[in-house]
């Protein structure tokens, strides 16, 4: 067996459906897959049995650890050569899997990962989600397939390694958030090669409202500092760019209140220039990015999600990113942990 898809799940038995239908359409199929139920209510048993005809699956049930911990217990009972690691919301071309091997055959590599996209199907929240996670304008970088100038550091809804190294390492740790990452910098430091793969790329569903997609960008920011505490050569300034833009929204804002308040109380109108000026550099950058993805996604409505989007993305970051900066390296705690009681939040 060359390669092992290793699948943790928590609760999500119609996304495993989806995923694995797409994987009975791998052009290329040396391929095992193995489910791991990370102690889910509602598991994903009949969904993968319904499968086991046209796919080598193989199901586990495991009491709840979180992802990282079952993408481990995935791995030690995995046989393929490389590991191919996916989320559960992840849906995936019929070419990508003949796209991986075709990037081994041509260049060797110990760990690799792919981009991501949006699937014709999603919601247009979905669409706006998956554009504020891969364009340009708002930091997405790598997610939209960028080549980078620097490492890549694959991400673990689109991961891949060799089993031998996976096992060398010890796989993923247990941090609560930014396991993927924390993994991504051992493998550099272990010396390893690690490449994207730009033709092995993903669907990827992502969260399905704004309310949950802030959860999951401020868990990112709490895990950016607790990274920095344990590699500190790992904080870019790129990594700032969210608390700044944060930091920066929240001032204009505030100065614009004060030039209300001013004007309220003069009762005269030279201050309603601090009152709306501090709107136009807000207003600029949600017309930007309304206007790239209007474009982009050819619909009007998707455009003005996606400024929702932006704005959650990197605010939500943002204090994620400032509240573990405070608790970590102010107040010098030990490793903040947001949403502590579900790993999947």
């Amino acid at each position: 067996m060359k390669y092992s898809v290793i699948v943790p799940v928590f609760n999500r038995p119609d996304e495993v459906d989806e995923l694995l239908e797409s994987l009975t359409g791998q052009t290329f199929n040396d391929f095992e897959v193995i489910i791991v139920e990370d102690g889910s209510e509602r598991d994903c048993r009949a969904v993968a049995e319904r499968y086991g005809a046209a796919l080598d699956v193989k199901y586990y049930v495991k009491k709840n650890s979180g992802p990282g911990q079952s993408r481990n217990y995935g791995a030690e009972r995995a046989s393929g050569e490389y590991l191919i690691v996916l989320d559960s919301d992840v849906v995936l071309p019929p070419g990508y899997m003949q796209a991986v091997d075709d990037e081994l055959a041509a260049e060797p590599a110990d760990a690799f990962g792919g981009p991501d996209s949006a699937h014709p199907s999603f919601t247009d929240t979905q669409k706006a989600i998956s554009y504020s996670m891969t364009s340009f304008f708002t930091t997405g970088g790598i997610r939209g397939g960028k080549k980078k100038l620097d490492k890549f550091y694959p991400r673990s809804f689109n991961m891949g390694i060799r089993r031998d190294v996976y096992m060398r390492l010890g796989g993923f740790s247990r941090m609560r958030f930014g396991e993927d990452i924390d993994f991504s910098i051992r493998i550099f430091k272990a010396g390893c090669r690690c490449r994207l793969f730009p033709g092995a790329w993903v669907w990827h569903k992502r969260r399905t409202d704004m309310r949950k997609f802030f959860r999951q960008v401020y868990n990112s920011g709490i895990a950016r500092i607790n990274l920095y505490k344990k590699y500190p050569g790992s904080l870019k300034p790129v990594h700032l760019l969210p608390m700044v833009f944060t930091v920066g929204v929240i001032a204009l804002v505030l100065t614009s209140a004060v030039g209300r308040a001013l004007m309220e109380f003069d009762d005269i109108h030279r201050w309603y220039g601090l009152c709306a000026l501090p709107w136009l550099p807000i207003a600029a950058y949600g017309l930007l990015i309304a206007a790239d993805s209007a474009i982009r996604n050819r619909s009007v409505k998707i455009g003005l999600l996606s400024v929702a989007a932006a704005f959650t993305q990197l605010m939500g970051y943002g204090f994620g990113f400032i509240e573990a900066w405070w608790r970590r390296c102010v107040l010098g705690r030990d490793e903040f942990q947001a949403f502590e009681k579900n790993f999947y939040d």
